[in-house]
């Protein structure tokens, strides 16, 4: 074991110093899909002493082409995507400390983390919840690693508060990828490339090796073998709600998000609780048997089969509709079971 890191060592920008630094570390992982499940890996082999896993959703087979960190049987077991990354990550580095946490991102979750960590990486798939970390990032002086990637091509920037322009003045110039995985599909390598890159920059961060983080937007294609790099320099907003002199983190203070959300690449409408009313397991369970629904039970959450849709029920409340795109429709089926 004392050996574990040798060849990351010998590289001598990180050298014994900067391993002390990464085990001293504490990252937050928010998303634990492709992108996150490939960068929890990287950072836990890493010696990263401590990572904080936060993610909504369950394992399913679809996510087994590019989601290194799971397996047949996570998905036939249907398990939180934290709980199977944790099970995984514990037998490849015993010695970090893993928190998981099976729920949304929300305003007031991501002000409780933020003090803990000392970077966020982005392995999300909007810009509402980046547009969150972004405010919560710069309101807490605390590095961000944005990341993206859908098809063949991939986006990575290390936004660093009172350095760089945030997320919020690069809107605007960003490479603009409207195609999601459910339209265009996705390859594993833009995965691993974007998620690679992003690694590379939070080991440079976390070592404190600042004068080479990256400082430009980079956008690949793997497929065309295309690379571009935008310089931004000069695209800092002097008013930007988020980095400006006078910031007022307008994500951050939209404590009652929309409740009926569509979930990026994938057939399903996402319901958040409201503050005024959460539907426990036992409500949801209660509301399908009297409807003659049939519900399967797990440790995480509660399953029911309404036919042609499956929803899923998780401990906090939180509601997701598979087989859905239509808000409304999800609106209806929420208030026929819940009123």
């Amino acid at each position: 074991m004392d050996n574990r890191y040798s060849r990351q060592t010998l590289f001598k920008p990180i050298a014994e110093e900067g391993q002390h630094k990464l085990k001293h570390s504490k990252v937050a992982i928010i998303g634990c899909g492709a992108l996150g499940s490939a960068i929890a890996e990287t950072l836990v082999r890493a010696g990263v002493g401590t990572i904080h896993l936060i993610d909504r959703d369950y394992v399913e087979f679809s996510n087994l082409q590019r989601q290194q960190l799971f397996t047949e049987q996570d998905a036939k077991a249907m398990l939180p995507k934290v709980v199977a990354a944790k099970n995984r990550l514990q037998l490849i580095n015993s010695q970090i400390t893993l928190h998981t946490y099976i729920q949304h991102a929300d305003p007031v979750f991501m002000e409780s983390i933020a003090p803990q960590v000392d970077l966020i990486m982005d392995a999300t798939d909007n810009f509402e919840t980046r547009l969150l970390i972004n405010d919560v990032a710069f309101k807490y002086n605390i590095p961000w690693i944005y990341g993206a990637c859908v098809g063949s091509s991939g986006i990575v920037f290390p936004f660093i508060p009172k350095k760089t322009a945030c997320f919020r003045c690069l809107l605007p110039i960003l490479p603009t990828l409207n195609d999601t995985c459910d339209t265009v599909g996705i390859i594993a390598p833009a995965v691993m490339m974007t998620s690679a890159m992003q690694c590379a920059e939070a080991l440079k961060i976390l070592t404190e090796n600042m004068d080479i983080v990256r400082n430009k937007v980079h956008h690949f294609d793997c497929w065309t073998n295309g690379n571009m790099d935008i310089g931004i320099s000069r695209i800092k907003n002097p008013h930007c709600a988020t980095c400006s002199e006078t910031p007022t983190h307008p994500s951050l203070e939209r404590q009652h998000e929309q409740l009926y959300t569509v979930l990026c690449g994938r057939d399903t409408v996402q319901v958040l609780p409201s503050k005024e009313r959460k539907i426990s397991l036992q409500d949801a369970e209660k509301a399908a048997i009297r409807r003659g629904y049939f519900i399967k039970r797990t440790p995480y959450f509660i399953e029911i089969d309404k036919n042609p849709y499956r929803l899923i029920v998780f401990q906090d409340g939180r509601l997701l509709i598979h087989g859905l795109k239509n808000i409304n429709e999800g609106r209806k089926i929420y208030t026929e079971l819940f009123g």
